[in-house]
């Protein structure tokens, strides 16, 4: 009898130390899954496509670093516009953002030239220059304090308006909107001669219903999802900019994690943030269709001299920020670079 309860009490003390040791453990692997947590904040909305790819990228991070490394994420401007995702970075408050123009100001203001107006006129041209001054736009990351985990383009931005726009002088008497601070769209809405109305990301909408603004500039899907497109009537069919985004970490945060999380990182921004672009791509087609079924006129330039006439404005626009944004040097590399890949491709559709 007295074996037995020896044996039962052998048996008993195993099990507790099963349990503290499988507690142990537990509580260890919660310590290393946050040992390299990244917060990160956007303004895109939470079930957009950038927020689902977005979190695809942080559930393989996980997967590969088996728990040490994934996103704290903050969607839909909960933590601010652009300009206070970047100031929060400094601070140390958050670690990464999904920037797009306003943020890449102050993240990598070489990359903002992707932005020019009126420069391009395929994703193809646009793919072409990514691939031909990487160098360029990840030195600017980099001096600015940044890392560049992948691209995440908008895609190409039309004009939205509740009066019809054809020509230029037609904006002449819309209450336009400018994202506050942008130079990009200063210096556009300068050349073609009309005064917008500054207002942050946040404010738009807002605006919009007040009809404090009665014009907008935006991609097809983003209107959808930011609900822009239920306040205007009408879309100018020419493509203002092809909108560049990206995602970012702080070079601080990224400096201090060992290489093999480093690599893990890149690796899958690339793949992943080519996937959103592509995405991106297929969703702005999409929602020119869908932006037609709610009733948005599609409005096309009345003639080729007046699509000529928003390329020259383009031009004047893009030497307006020569020396400010992006060497002049650089500006006449690019737009040499995509004249020389139309050419010899022959491709002008959008």
């Amino acid at each position: 009898m007295n074996y037995l309860n020896q044996k039962q009490e052998i048996k008993l003390k195993i099990n507790k130390i099963i349990k503290s040791t499988l507690a142990i453990l537990f509580l260890s692997s919660v310590l290393s899954a946050q040992e390299y947590l990244i917060k990160f904040a956007t303004v895109a909305p939470d079930g957009s496509t950038w927020m689902n790819v977005m979190k695809e990228y942080d559930q393989a991070i996980r997967k590969e670093s088996n728990g040490k490394l994934g996103f704290k994420i903050y969607p839909g401007g909960v933590q601010g516009d652009e300009k206070a995702l970047l100031q929060k970075i400094r601070l140390g408050q958050l670690h990464s953002a999904g920037v797009t123009g306003n943020g890449l100001t102050t993240a990598a203001p070489v990359a903002r030239i992707m932005d020019s107006p009126f420069l391009f006129k395929s994703y193809d041209e646009v793919d072409n220059i990514y691939t031909l001054f990487d160098n360029e736009f990840s030195k600017s990351f980099s001096d600015n304090g940044f890392v560049n985990l992948g691209w995440a383009e908008v895609g190409f931005v039309y004009i939205f308006t509740n009066t019809p726009v054809k020509v230029t002088d037609d904006l002449k008497g819309v209450k336009m909107w400018m994202w506050e601070g942008d130079p990009i769209a200063e210096s556009a809405f300068k050349a073609i001669g009309i005064h917008p109305i500054p207002l942050s990301i946040t404010d738009v909408l807002t605006s919009l219903q007040t009809k404090l603004i009665d014009g907008i500039y935006i991609s097809p899907y983003a209107a959808i999802a930011l609900q822009w497109y239920s306040k205007v009537k009408y879309m100018l069919d020419v493509p203002l900019a092809d909108a560049a985004g990206s995602v970012i970490i702080s070079k601080k945060k990224f400096d201090g994690m060992p290489k093999e999380m480093q690599e893990i990182l890149l690796r899958n921004g690339k793949k992943y943030m080519q996937k959103l672009t592509q995405l991106s791509r297929q969703d702005n087609a999409k929602s020119i269709e869908t932006l037609k079924k709610k009733g948005i006129t599609v409005l096309s330039p009345p003639s080729e001299k007046a699509t000529i006439a928003y390329e020259e404005q383009g031009k004047k626009a893009r030497r307006m920020l020569a020396g400010k944004l992006f060497s002049e040097d650089l500006l006449n590399k690019v737009e040499s670079a995509v004249i020389d890949f139309r050419n010899k491709n022959g491709k002008k559709s959008k």
